[in-house]
């Protein structure tokens, strides 16, 4: 975003300027003002997380070298750790082992924190998506805010979603507790750790878990009355 585009976006077009202040002069309310330097701060310094899962992180670490340089949009700084982390870019194929890790990540991550899905395996389970051992989307697990397809994208592919992540964050509003949930009252509740068994297990279907197995142990209760009373006709 340019000079020009950010003051007009700011400027409140019932109020004229004349024509040749309209790169220099944005008159706007102090909510809109407080809105804009909120986002623009941060649109401009998201830390994505250093981690990857298989082919796309390739693509992902092309994207940070000097030929695509992701540092123009302010995300140069790949962090290490969760904690220091405000993007996290799910880059490859998702199996059930390795999505337990990952939401555990994810809950480390501080708020405001970003998800964004690289890949047509972290997006829908790509060509393993009737795999025994592959999660066919990783957006059933954590909340996903960018969706980049491909197999693999390319580095272009992943900047243009970075743009469409910076656009959402413009969109965000102060004044909206829809916008920013994090600065509600009391801490937010943990996405739920899924539990890795013979199947993987995610704890928020447990009542319908639950609701099955009680159908399973009652039918064949019905199956043997049945058995019964033709045995004695």
């Amino acid at each position: 975003m340019t000079n020009d585009d950010f003051l007009r976006e700011l400027h409140d077009p019932d109020i004229p300027v004349p024509e040749g202040m309209t790169s220099a002069i944005a008159v706007t309310s102090f909510g809109k003002l407080l809105n804009a330097i909120y986002n623009w701060g941060r649109r401009n310094s998201i830390w994505p997380m250093s981690f990857g899962l298989a082919c796309c992180a390739i693509e992902m670490i092309a994207t940070a070298s000097s030929r695509f340089d992701q540092a123009r949009f302010g995300m140069e700084v790949l962090r290490a750790s969760p904690r220091q982390a405000d993007l996290m870019i799910v880059s490859g194929t998702v199996t059930k082992k390795m999505v337990v890790p990952i939401v555990r990540l994810y809950n480390q991550m501080a708020e405001p924190k970003y998800v964004l899905a690289m890949g047509a395996c972290a997006i829908g389970g790509g060509p393993f998506k009737e795999g025994y051992n592959v999660v066919s989307g990783i957006d059933k697990y954590v909340p996903v805010d960018v969706y980049v397809p491909g197999c693999p994208p390319t580095p272009q592919a992943l900047l243009h979603g970075f743009m469409i992540l910076q656009k959402k964050i413009d969109g965000q509003s102060l004044g909206n507790p829809n916008s920013t949930p994090w600065y509600g009252r009391g801490p937010s509740d943990p996405v739920p750790v899924p539990i890795l068994g013979p199947d993987i297990i995610d704890p928020r279907q447990a009542h319908i878990l639950r609701r099955q197995a009680e159908a399973a142990q009652a039918a064949p209760d019905v199956a043997e009355t049945g058995d019964d009373a033709e045995a004695q006709v």
